[in-house]
């Protein structure tokens, strides 16, 4: 299923900014983080419909990832 490209940057911002408050990063770490995770990777890529999920499941899918990239580092 592909969405409207407006609406789905519209989500973007919005998940990013849930994300940013759910980890305690600013807005600019989140951003970056957000462009180079497997979220948004298969966000864009229309996989499993990720981009019809809640906002507040996609900035916890997104802290997830963070966490364990952080354990791993």
């Amino acid at each position: 299923m592909e969405a409207n490209p407006i609406l789905l940057q519209k989500k973007y911002a919005r998940v990013i900014d849930d994300f940013a408050k759910c980890v305690g990063i600013n807005i600019r770490e989140a951003l970056d983080f957000f462009y180079h995770s497997v979220t948004y990777k298969d966000m864009s890529e229309g996989i499993s419909d990720m981009h019809c999920r809640s906002d507040e499941y996609l900035a916890e899918e997104l802290k997830e990832e963070f966490l364990k990239k952080n354990d791993n580092n």
